[in-house]
This record gives structure tokens, sequence and C-alpha cells, in this order.
């Protein structure tokens, strides 16, 4: 079953409370979550696999898919990075250099991909 979309206006709630350093668990994960969704739904496809365990995956990017066991092309990262590289606030061959990031397979690159969101600035 697929999961429940995360509403914007939750998700950008999250993703402010979680980069500002003022979230729980609970708010933590579901701002990785929605940064996850959000990065699904603008390179659909199943070519890639993103984790950030303990929180969530998605499979996103046009190519061959995997339907079983480990994908070819996986990439994970901890809850902290994944926040610092979806909003633009790090950058992906820094994570990648420093060994924050685990890529795997030879579509396993986001640069190009990040940021999936940016504040809302109000006018």
């Amino acid at each position: 079953m697929a999961r429940a979309r995360i509403p914007d206006g939750e998700g950008d709630q999250a993703v402010a409370a979680a980069v500002g350093g003022d979230a729980d668990r609970a708010v933590t994960a579901t701002a990785v979550r929605y940064l996850l969704q959000l990065l699904a739904e603008r390179h659909p496809g199943g070519a890639v696999e993103v984790r950030v365990p303990p929180f969530g995956a998605v499979q996103c990017i046009g190519g061959l898919q995997h339907t079983r066991g480990t994908p070819p092309n996986v990439v994970e990262m901890a809850p902290s990075v994944w926040l610092h590289l979806a909003t633009g606030s790090r950058g992906w061959s820094d994570a990648l250099d420093s060994g924050a990031v685990q890529a795997s397979g030879s579509r396993a690159d986001l640069a190009g991909r990040l940021p999936v969101w940016r504040p809302v600035v109000a006018r």
C-alpha cells in the first residue's frame, strides 16, 4: 500500500523546523519523508533507491527498474545529511567526498537533482 502524501503546508513547516534545529523526532521524520516525496515527484522512476534510515526510502529517476532484492543503484545517508542536501545547504560532491553519503551504481548520482526544497519567503 502506498504511503499517504504529506501535504505541502505540513511538509514545509516540518522542513523549516528541522532545518532551524527546532524539531523533535516526529517532526524530523516528517521533514525527511516530505523531502523524499518531493524528490520522487520531481524525478519519477525506479532506477535509483534513496534511503534515509530510519525514516524512509523512495525510488526515483527514470531508467531500468528493479523489482526484487537490493537495487543496483542505491544512495544512503543519515537524516541530517539528507536535510542539508535536499534544502541546498550542502553540496552533493562535498557530502559524497566526505563519506556522508554512500552511493553505489552507475546512476546513483543526485547532482543536478538537488535541492528539492527552498524556504518560502513572505512578500
